[in-house]
């Protein structure tokens, strides 16, 4: 099982994530909206700004404060959990 970093040490299982997504668009809101009305949604982002939406086979929606492209990255990589620092852009 291949396990992906998606910031403040939570880690999501790389098998479940059917898309990483920008929640800039008026669809992903809506999403966002409809899960957590429906306690589907896990908000990872500890206070800051959300910039990444992943979107998992189970139907539920998680916020990370990681941009799109690193998570993006880390799935193409294979990188797990590993990491010891992480930096978050402001």
């Amino acid at each position: 099982m291949k396990l992906i970093n998606i910031g403040f040490g939570n880690i999501v299982s790389a098998s479940k994530i059917i898309a990483i997504v920008s929640p800039e668009s008026a669809p992903i809101k809506r999403m966002i909206q409809e899960a957590r009305d429906g306690g589907a949604l896990i908000d990872a982002t500890y206070g800051r700004r959300t910039r990444a939406v992943i979107i998992t086979d189970s139907s539920h929606i998680i916020l990370s404060a990681i941009q799109p492209e690193t998570i993006a990255h880390r799935l193409d990589n294979k990188e797990t959990t590993n990491d010891e620092t992480e930096t978050l852009e402001e």
